[in-house]
């Protein structure tokens, strides 16, 4: 008759195992052997290597924070603005009504560089802050008008292009009005679809609050009612299959009015984006306390760029004859290409 004894034992060097001496022990008094049972601790779902490895497989993605700004006049707050950006970690803003005569490039300190296009110096003028970093991936400035230019940059391997524009006023005429929605519409038909394209501008207009009928394009975060000029700005949303970024995420009133004056509370800086492209924005949202413009306030938008996956190219592998031999490589000694010559 064979009797099995399981005695346990713990096991000091590797705390929550238990070993045990098992054997079979019989009525001569033999011994049992050693055994360890229990599980090893698996290895940690999601570390660096799983990260890596979903990574590649998703490719590659790079974040980008761009903003908006009516400033009033950039004479004086080139420095103000540096460090704000700074402080912000803003990584390309748009600003409108510059007010600076010319088509120039400037260092404006801290490493920010100003791209800036304007006719007159007592109205209008755009312009498109870049920090250091991003001044070398400009592959093309174009400066359609006094109320727009765009900026084309190659981020990582993903073409950005960067509008930043200012529209005609309430009181302006409808001849205006039109012409620079005209443009708008030339502009955005010039970007391939395949490239990112971001919209930062001043419309003054309101496009309202909710979103009834106009879910494509708007979201159900904006300010108050919706009035003439911020029906052109859903209009043209609508022809470009563009989104407002602004109305698509929840915030206070404080986080959603970009104009404050006396006792006005509005909305009229918008940053759009390609509906295709609107699940790489993870944020979009006034940032208050920032004095750098008396009446404006700047919109912030992060956005993850996502880059395809490089395919890998199959080729075929090469055949190194000088170590075939005659026999395996199937080819007669007088016409391989490193025998001797037949004498």
């Amino acid at each position: 008759m064979r009797i099995t004894n399981m005695i346990a034992i713990p096991d000091r060097l590797r705390p929550g195992l238990t070993t045990t001496a098992s054997g079979a022990v019989d009525q001569q008094g033999a011994g049992g052997n050693w055994t360890t049972v229990g599980q090893r601790p698996s290895k940690r779902r999601g570390g660096r290597q799983v990260r890596r490895q979903r990574e590649r497989r998703k490719g590659r993605s790079v974040e980008v924070r761009v903003g908006t700004l009516n400033i009033g006049t950039m004479t004086g707050k080139g420095r103000e603005l540096a460090d704000m950006m700074e402080r912000r970690k803003v990584d390309i803003l748009c600003v409108q009504e510059t007010r600076w005569k010319g088509s120039k490039a400037r260092n404006i300190g801290g490493g920010f560089k100003l791209f800036y296009h304007g006719v007159e110096r007592k109205r209008n003028g755009v312009g498109i802050i870049l920090k250091e970093q991003l001044v070398k991936s400009v592959l093309d400035v174009k400066r359609v008008s006094d109320r727009i230019m765009s900026l084309k940059l190659e981020v990582d391997g993903v073409i950005l292009n960067v509008v930043s524009s200012y529209a005609p006023q309430v009181g302006c005429q409808l001849e205006e009005k039109e012409e620079f929605w005209s443009k708008m519409d030339e502009v955005v038909d010039g970007v391939p679809r395949e490239e990112r394209l971001v919209i930062s501008a001043d419309f003054n207009g309101h496009v309202g609050e909710g979103n009834r009928g106009d879910e494509e394009v708007l979201g159900m975060y904006g300010v108050k009612d919706r009035n003439a000029e911020g029906q052109m700005v859903v209009d043209f949303a609508k022809r470009m299959e563009m989104a407002v970024v602004n109305t698509y995420f929840q915030k206070r009133e404080e986080h959603r009015v970009t104009y404050k004056s006396g006792g006005r509370c509005t909305q009229v800086d918008y940053i759009l984006s390609r509906r295709c492209h609107i699940k790489e924005t993870g944020d979009c949202k006034v940032v208050p306390g920032e004095s750098v413009a008396r009446q404006h306030r700047v919109v912030v938008c992060r956005m993850r760029l996502e880059t395809k996956k490089r395919k890998r190219v199959k080729t075929e592998p090469k055949i190194r004859w000088w170590k075939l031999k005659e026999e395996d490589a199937g080819i007669h000694p007088s016409i391989h290409p490193f025998s001797k010559p037949l004498l």
